[in-house]
């Protein structure tokens, strides 16, 4: 086994990951060199355009593919050292999942609470004499105990979801991924679910990982990690201050990420409004690094002073 239930380390954590899927001889990475890192009971949501690798991230994290390369941990379990009998129980007891489509979530025929239990059969976690009480417990947390005999065409859209997340509570897991839960609801219906998840992981501590397009989300999460081109990003942190006439004031501040080779991304409309582009120029100053143009003109640096170099755009410097 390579799960350390007893580890205080964080709940997810990816350094250098690498996914690249082969078709037709040609090789395109989805992931290149990812780093992320999940706090147990944090609730953070993972952003970014289509194609950026978030999707391939998640199905990675859900023991649904395995990386080319790199390093994955979720719940203690090693993600890449794994075989298959151990990834069918991390699936089972550690990790809960949320699609985006209802229809992947729950079955048909089975009503709300039912569902529930079927997911209870499945993991085999909750005791059986339990799997009713859980299930009502589920249902009342999530506010849909009172459609707990609905089957899913009874409900709305947002009460699906909402049974779907009890359905990935089922086994009572560390770790709920959620693929885009507010995808098919109206902004209203998507408020109220991310309100639902907001106390699942404020009651439960469920560390939840959400990935969206959705805006929204972001006011429902401290944290926003934003992908591109198969790295991370930047993160953006919020807090809530009180201000001078006594109001809660919630404050948003976005941070490039630096991995551990020293690498960072720039935001396209830095780039673009300074025209930067195949090469710039740094210079190190006592408090921080200026970066310019590549063709810009630098004086040269004064005694004491900072100190320049160039940097092409795969990282290399001279």
């Amino acid at each position: 086994m390579t799960v350390d239930t007893a580890e205080a380390g964080p709940d997810i954590l990816c350094a250098g990951l690498v996914r690249i899927f082969t078709a037709q001889g040609v090789e395109v990475q989805a992931l290149q060199g990812l780093e992320l890192r999940v706090e147990r009971g944090e609730m953070v949501a993972l952003v970014g355009a289509s194609g950026s690798g978030k999707s391939t991230l998640l199905t990675i994290l859900a023991g649904l593919d395995t990386p080319t390369a790199g390093s994955a941990r979720v719940a203690g379990h090693d993600l890449v050292a794994m075989r298959a009998p151990e990834r069918l129980e991390y699936q089972r007891s550690s990790v809960g999942f949320v699609w985006q489509q209802s229809g992947r979530n729950l079955l048909p025929y089975l009503s709300a609470a039912e569902n529930v239990g079927m997911a209870h059969a499945v993991a085999g976690v909750v005791p059986r004499a339990r799997r009713r009480a859980v299930t009502d417990e589920l249902l009342e947390l999530l506010t849909v105990g009172d459609v707990a005999d609905r089957r899913p065409d009874q409900l709305s859209g947002g009460q699906r979801q909402r049974v779907a997340i009890a359905v990935g509570l089922a086994n009572d897991p560390r770790v709920l991924l959620a693929d885009e839960p507010t995808g098919e609801l109206d902004e209203a219906t998507s408020a109220d679910v991310l309100a639902a998840m907001e106390t699942v992981n404020r009651e439960r501590g469920v560390t939840t990982l959400i990935v969206t397009h959705d805006p929204a989300v972001a006011e429902h999460v401290d944290r926003t990690v934003r992908i591109r081109d198969g790295r991370t990003s930047t993160e953006t942190l919020r807090t809530t201050h009180v201000d001078e006439a006594g109001r809660s004031v919630r404050v948003a501040v976005e941070y490039a990420v630096l991995d551990k080779a020293g690498r960072m991304q720039f935001p396209a409309e830095f780039t673009q409004a300074l025209g930067l582009r195949e090469r710039v120029r740094l210079s190190l100053e006592p408090d921080r690094v200026e970066v310019r143009p590549g063709d810009a003109v630098v004086p040269p640096p004064e005694a004491g002073r900072g100190r320049h170099r160039a940097a092409s755009d795969d990282g290399e410097r001279s």
